[in-house]
């Protein structure tokens, strides 16, 4: 390929994370930093943490953030350690269970909870036939206390992303470098600490960077268990204001700041250094094979974890089954109406076909784009491309909520996006959403193949008269076609439930996508929470299904997706 092309395809993607990316966080930026004549001011921003609300909001939000990824790592890092180090039957079986968490948006998972959980639940029916409770007295184990409640759920949705980092960091582990420790007489939890810990830490910080980031802006959850005291739901709320008034925007950019500040002191203590190793290992990692008496407790590990972890998805499950569950331990009757009334409902037909096209669509774009970037990053040497690469990573660390708003933001009436406006028709919008917040796992893909296929290729392509773009096409893409796969998989899946872009952007019903049609669905009275978790367990198949083609192809390389 011609460097002119090479600039031109630069420039093109340059100008599209302009409009798209950095155009609607300005947006934002203006808006709670300037005053009704355009002059900049810092009053709004400071009347946000000047008012006792928000600042609750902010300190539940970087609590539940913390706590979850804290909670995440203390499960992941241990799992991920025994799955590579030690053999003992059933591992791969287990391995796979453990990912399961990820095949459902939490706020589907909360839905399920909520049943289990609620002041009439399936717990508390439990207690009453046990004797433990009267038939009279009922425990609110939500009401109780929302905030834990929120934060169990999001780290048994949020931990097989550190785990498959930790998965990752560990096989890429040069075994002679943990060999020379132990002939120094550093073993045991030494040597983790001092080897293999640092060594892993940069994979590490990239999924706990994730998950604290989703944590900390998660919508989905706290709105089912009707939780306003954090910042998203309070962003959520104050939406309806966001033509008239300047502290919706100021919110949004303290939650931004807030995230990109936590971000980059995390980047600077712990994912700074990184350590050398040789471009290949002399041998291949062995693994241990345990005993019975290992194999139980790394099974009964295992087991527990998973068993939390599918919890939320048991309710969800046992509630798409029920016609009614109202103070029973299990549902007293069960149907498939719901199956059918999922299918068929005015509000989900139309919101299956609006998914399918947004993703499909959001998928087509990330795929040209991610194809694109990668190789200006990969083949050429142009200067500034090291900008495309931190640009196309960022959507990992921007949370959705503030991308979404800053959408509504640019469209708003007189602005130069006013024709995107999703009050008439969010189709655009919500394309162009769904493709920036999952480019980045068509780009890690697209690059790792690219580094993995030989330059030499398409330069014999081109000694014997092929075009290089001709190339590019017939040679090097079909080398890559599996690592685009397992990226287009991701990112089609998780398009068809983005959550917060959803409930931001889709306001009208006829063009709600899943995700919103499941909210809505389970606000409505009489049979709405049952065609929702009916709904959302067809959701959780299909997510199943993507995850489980995308972790064929890339096996344990897997957790390279999901880092900043």
């Amino acid at each position: 390929m011609s460097r002119n092309t090479a600039y031109f395809i630069f420039g093109l993607t340059l100008t599209f994370f302009l409009a798209f990316f950095l155009w609607p966080i300005f947006q934002i930026l203006k808006g709670g930093f300037t005053n009704a004549n355009g002059s900049f001011t810092l009053v709004y921003f400071f009347e946000v943490f000047a008012n006792p609300i928000y600042l609750e909001g902010f300190r539940n939000a970087f609590l539940i953030a913390f706590l979850t990824t804290s909670f995440s790592f203390l499960i992941s890092v241990p799992l991920a350690f025994a799955a590579d180090r030690y053999q003992f039957p059933g591992k791969s079986i287990l391995q796979n269970l453990l990912l399961i968490p990820i095949i459902l948006p939490p706020f589907v998972g909360a839905i399920g909870v909520k049943q289990i959980f609620g002041q009439y639940g399936a717990i508390n029916s439990f207690l009453q036939s046990l004797g433990i409770l009267s038939e009279n007295h009922t425990i609110d184990w939500i009401g109780l206390n929302p905030f834990w409640g929120v934060v169990i759920l999001n780290t048994l949705h949020l931990y097989p992303i550190i785990y498959l980092n930790a998965v990752a960091a560990l096989a890429n582990i040069d075994p002679n470098m943990e060999e020379a420790a132990e002939n120094l007489g550093c073993t045991g939890f030494e040597k983790f600490r001092k080897i293999t810990l640092p060594l892993i830490r940069p994979g590490l910080f990239a999924g706990g960077t994730i998950v604290f980031i989703w944590a900390f802006t998660e919508l989905g959850v706290p709105l089912i268990f009707d939780y306003s005291r954090v910042t998203s739901v309070q962003i959520y709320y104050g939406i309806k204001d966001i033509g008239g008034s300047p502290f919706p925007y100021a919110l949004v950019a303290a939650m931004l700041m807030g995230s990109v500040l936590i971000y980059a002191v995390g980047k600077g203590i712990f994912g700074r250094s990184s350590y050398a190793m040789m471009a290949k290992a002399t041998h291949a990692s062995s693994t241990r094979s345990l005993g019975i008496q290992g194999t139980i407790l790394c099974w009964l590990a295992f087991l527990l974890v998973i068993g939390l972890a599918t919890l939320p998805h048991l309710g969800v499950v046992i509630l798409s089954f029920a016609p009614d569950w109202y103070a029973t331990i299990l549902p007293p009757e069960w149907t498939l109406s719901n199956y059918q009334l999922a299918l068929g409902h005015d509000l989900t037909v139309s919101s299956i076909a609006n998914s399918l096209k947004y993703a499909s669509v959001a998928t087509v774009l990330d795929i040209i784009l991610g194809i694109c970037i990668a190789y200006v990053l990969i083949r050429t040497k142009i200067p500034g491309r090291g900008i495309l690469d931190a640009l196309a990573m960022l959507p990992l660390a921007v949370p959705g909520l503030v991308l979404a708003f800053g959408y509504l933001a640019m469209s708003q009436d007189g602005k130069l996006f006013a024709f995107l406006n999703p009050i008439e028709n969010p189709t655009l919008l919500l394309i162009i959403a769904y493709g920036i917040r999952r480019l980045p796992y068509i780009v890690r893909s697209a690059v790792a193949g690219f580094e993995q296929s030989s330059e030499t290729y398409e330069e014999a392509a081109q000694n014997l008269g092929c075009h290089p773009a001709k190339s590019i096409i017939k040679i090097t893409l079909p080398l890559i076609m599996a690592n685009l796969l397992a990226g287009a998989l991701l990112s089609f899946s998780f398009a068809m439930l983005e959550v917060s872009d959803s409930l931001i952007l889709a306001q009208k019903q006829a063009f709600y996508p899943i995700t919103k049609a499941i909210y809505e669905l389970f606000q409505l009275l009489g049979d709405g929470r049952f065609v929702a978790s009916a709904l959302g367990v067809w959701a959780m198949v299909f997510l199943a299904v993507c995850i489980m083609g995308a972790s064929l192809i890339l096996g344990k390389k897997l957790g390279t997706i999901f880092r900043v």
